[in-house]
């Protein structure tokens, strides 16, 4: 079923008969695009490639830098899955550059391709649940298929159109008729050669020359010329291009943004969060890196962005507020109900809350936060505690109750201690970042 709907595939999209990579691109509409770039359509490269050499194949046809490629496909990948089902249409109907078809053409007999036909099987398979993935979902980071299909049409289709001259692949010889009758060619060989007399005086070389050993048909050189012919002057080096300065010019503009960021972290403005700055950041990094690949430049920038898409990967996993309660180890042991502060927080450093010498009635409700660090409460033995324990990565071990990994959710709960409901009442909100987290009564 596979080889049947691609050759029908194949035969609706080649249009008029030709050569692949013959001619300039098409700049009519959309189907002479279309039927250009399916003549003239990238070759997968031995060298640079990954995986099948897909991104570099678009990369080096079009001439942009092939990481360029393969942050799209990931970024498609993860938000809707069309980048994966792309490299896999890719590889099935791009060809290798050693071979005379694609996979696929190769599967329904259209010529030579070092792709197996077993191979190409299991990708044809691979389209169905690539297929199911993509159209599984309606939102934009929610499988929303048809919308990055959409977009990577689109982008596929002005890339060819701005830049479908650029690197077009030699058109691929055609082998004469092979096997011909010796006979035929001996016969038009003879009949070429034994030809009838060339009219005139008779002082020229006979028109029948078997062993080309005529002595007036010799061309004897000129006895007077130099027979010495020096070689050509070797060429300059072509002079080297200027080296792009986008590179640095985005790098300027990232820490401009990163610092600006901070600042109005520092401010205390609602929406700016470190996770936030990051993005930015890394939009800024994004938006350089696709234009060095137009200007040849800004490689440099992916070993920045890198590091700092790991750091906002691990912020995004444990989101919390921002704190901005300083740095440092924090100890506090109030014994009045009054001295009880409704916050206490550390963005960097440990929290120990003493409160066991609290009087035994009243109500206290506080809060303890950190960013970074550990968090440990101590409370009497007769206090009633509402408590709600929360952290992004550690341990939590509040009361009785334990949690521990990464992403944990809250835990909640009342304990009236040891004499029962009555007496003091704490209502206690211990959460943090990365660290561990203690109630304990004492």
């Amino acid at each position: 079923m596979c080889a049947s709907t691609a050759s029908r595939m194949l035969d609706d999209m080649s249009g008029a008969t030709g050569t692949q990579g013959s001619g300039p691109p098409a700049q009519g509409g959309i189907e002479d695009t279309v039927k250009d770039f399916w003549a003239s359509r990238p070759r997968r490269p031995q060298h640079g490639r990954k995986i099948a050499g897909v991104a570099a194949a678009v990369g080096n046809r079009y001439g942009i830098d092939p990481v360029v490629v393969r942050v799209a496909l990931v970024v498609a990948t993860m938000f809707g899955g069309v980048g994966l089902m792309f490299y896999i249409l890719g590889w099935l109907f791009f060809a290798d550059e050693r071979d005379e078809v694609a996979p696929i053409e190769g599967l329904i007999g259209r010529g030579r391709s070092s792709t197996s036909t077993a191979l190409t099987v299991v990708l044809c398979l691979a389209l169905l649940p690539a297929a199911s993935w993509m159209f599984s979902g309606g939102g934009w980071f929610d499988g929303g298929g048809f919308i990055w299909l959409a977009l990577l049409i689109a982008a596929l289709y002005l890339l060819h159109r701005g830049r479908g001259h650029l690197n077009r692949p030699a058109p691929r010889g055609v082998a004469g008729p092979v096997g011909t009758d010796w006979q035929e060619q001996s016969a038009s060989f003879t009949a070429a050669s034994v030809s009838a007399p060339a009219s005139g005086s008779g002082t020229g070389p006979p028109a029948w020359d078997p062993l080309g050993a005529a002595p007036l048909a010799w061309d004897l050189p000129d006895a007077q010329a130099d027979p010495y012919t020096p070689p050509p002057s070797p060429q300059p080096p072509a002079p080297r291009a200027p080296r792009s300065k986008i590179g640095l010019f985005t790098f300027a503009i990232a820490l401009v943004v990163a610092g600006v960021g901070a600042v109005l972290v520092a401010e205390g403005e609602p929406w700016f969060t470190p996770q936030h700055v990051v993005g930015l950041v890394l939009g800024v990094l994004g938006i350089g890196m696709v234009a060095g690949s137009f200007a040849r430049g800004g490689r440099g920038l992916v070993g920045l962005a890198i590091p700092l898409s790991i750091v906002g990967l691990l912020l995004t996993s444990a989101p919390v507020n921002d704190f901005r309660g300083g740095v440092g180890e924090l100890t506090e042991a109030p014994r009045t109900i009054a001295a009880v502060q409704p916050v206490y927080e550390r963005s960097l450093g440990n929290i120990d809350l003493d409160l066991r010498n609290l009087p035994d009635n009243g109500a206290v409700s506080t809060v303890v936060r950190t960013g970074a660090g550990n968090s440990s409460v101590l409370v009497p033995e007769t206090a009633d505690v509402t408590f709600t324990c929360e952290n992004g990565i550690g341990n939590i071990e509040c009361l009785g109750l334990q949690r521990s990994g990464v992403g944990n959710d809250p835990v909640t709960g009342t304990d009236v201690g040891s004499d029962g409901p009555g007496g003091l009442n704490i209502s206690l909100h211990v959460q943090t970042t990365t660290g561990n987290v203690e109630v304990h009564r004492g």
